[in-house]
């Protein structure tokens, strides 16, 4: 994939099929230690032990419209090769934590993308899921929660396109904000 924010949107989907009610999803850029981490944690169905041990090959799926998984296997690959690393934890009927990371400053680690795009695209996917994202970058973040623009709709949807608009803008803005500040 062109970029890691098409990444994480898979993973969402992952989640999202796997009932999770709450999904975090933190990106952390440390330029000054020269690392940037991505988590995406969710308190789905997780998998047993069996399917765990052998999640990230791309011919194994629990999906039945195709039949091989690619997500994992190609974000794994792609942090192992920008000096990177990858963990998934899971444990069934509690959840799942996605852990990969990538040397900031490789040549090859892909940009991170959209991430307002891509968080919007995740909202307005999901039915009863809330959804948290945190991006930080070196000392300073900011951190967007469904459960908090909800309450300050008072019952609005939180798909209509005006607010999805302002979640997109204001995810994006303050990226940039966060990165100018330091």
């Amino acid at each position: 994939m062109k970029e890691l924010s098409l990444h994480i949107l898979d993973l969402v989907e992952n989640s999202i099929r796997a009932k999770a009610k709450l999904i975090i999803i933190t990106v952390v850029e440390n330029v000054l230690k020269d690392i940037l981490t991505i988590e995406i944690e969710d308190n789905g169905s997780g998998m047993d032990k069996e399917f765990l041990k052998k999640v990230d090959d791309p011919f194994v799926t629990t999906r039945t419209t195709r039949k091989v998984g690619l997500g994992l296997s190609l974000i794994k690959a792609s942090a192992l090769s920008c000096d990177g690393d990858f963990k998934i934890s899971s444990q069934k009927n509690i959840g799942t934590k996605v852990y990969f990371s990538f040397r900031h400053s490789h040549i090859d680690r892909v940009p991170i993308g959209d991430m307002g795009k891509t968080m919007t695209a995740i909202i307005n996917q999901c039915q009863d899921n809330e959804i948290v994202y945190t991006h930080q970058y070196n000392d300073k973040s900011f951190t967007i929660d469904t459960r908090e623009i909800k309450d300050i709709l008072d019952g609005v949807s939180i798909k209509s396109p005006e607010v999805l608009i302002w979640i997109k803008d204001y995810i994006n803005s303050n990226t940039k904000e966060i990165k100018r500040l330091t």
